[in-house]
C-alpha cells in the first residue's frame, strides 16, 4: 500500500468513528425524546410551562456559532490563516455564551419554583433539566475540540491540503447545532 492509500483510508476511518459517534447520541436524545412524549400523557405533566426566555436566546448564539465556524472553514480552504483563527475564537466565545445563557435559563426555572428533583420538581422541568444537561454535557466536549483547533492553528497543523481534524470538528460542532435546534423546537412545540 501507498502512503496516499493509508492516508486515504486513515482519513475515511476518522470521519466513519465520528459519524458513529454521532449517531449513538442521535439514539441517546431520540430515546429521551420519546420517553418525553410517553410521560406527556400523565396527569401531572405541566401544560402551562413555559420556557426561558434564555434558551431562546442560547439558541441564537449556538446557531450562529455554527455559521462562524463554516466561515472558518471557508477561510482555511482560501489560505487565509488569521482569519481561520479569527473564526475559530469567535466561535469559541459564542459557544461559552450559549453556556452562560442556559445556565441562566435554568435560573429562570429555579425562580419560577421547579427543581431537577424533590418536592418542587416536577415529571416536565425534570425531563428538560436532563436533556439540557446531557447537550452541555457533549457541548463541552464540542469546547475542548475548539480548543483543541485553536491550539493546531497556533501550530501551523491545518493548510488548505490538511484540514481532516479541523472538518471533523465543524462537522461536529454542526451536530451539537442542529442537536440544539431539534431539543428546542421539540420543546417548545410538544406540549
Amino acid at each position: 500500500m501507498t502512503t496516499d492509500t493509508l492516508a486515504k483510508k486513515n482519513r475515511k476511518a476518522k470521519k466513519m468513528m465520528l459519524w458513529f459517534g454521532m449517531i449513538s447520541i442521535t439514539m441517546t436524545f431520540a430515546g429521551l425524546t420519546s420517553a418525553y412524549v410517553v410521560s406527556s400523557t400523565r396527569a401531572d405533566w405541566l401544560r402551562d410551562f413555559e420556557m426561558p426566555e434564555a434558551f431562546t436566546y442560547s439558541t441564537l448564539l449556538i446557531f450562529i456559532s455554527s455559521i462562524t465556524f463554516h466561515l472558518g472553514k471557508r477561510a482555511l480552504m482560501q489560505d487565509q490563516m488569521q482569519q481561520v483563527k479569527r473564526w475559530v475564537l469567535v466561535t469559541l466565545a459564542l459557544a461559552l455564551l450559549f453556556v452562560f445563557t442556559q445556565f441562566q435559563g435554568f435560573g429562570q426555572i429555579i425562580a419560577e419554583g421547579y427543581y431537577f428533583t424533590g418536592a418542587q420538581s416536577t415529571i416536565t422541568t425534570s425531563f428538560w433539566y436532563v436533556l439540557v444537561l446531557l447537550h452541555l454535557a457533549h457541548l463541552a466536549a464540542g469546547i475542548i475540540v475548539l480548543g483543541v483547533v485553536y491550539y493546531n492553528l497556533m501550530q501551523n497543523t491545518y493548510n488548505p491540503t490538511k484540514t481532516l481534524g479541523f472538518e471533523l470538528a465543524v462537522t461536529f460542532w454542526h451536530f451539537l447545532d442542529f442537536l440544539w435546534l431539534y431539543l428546542f423546537f421539540f420543546v417548545l412545540l410538544y406540549r
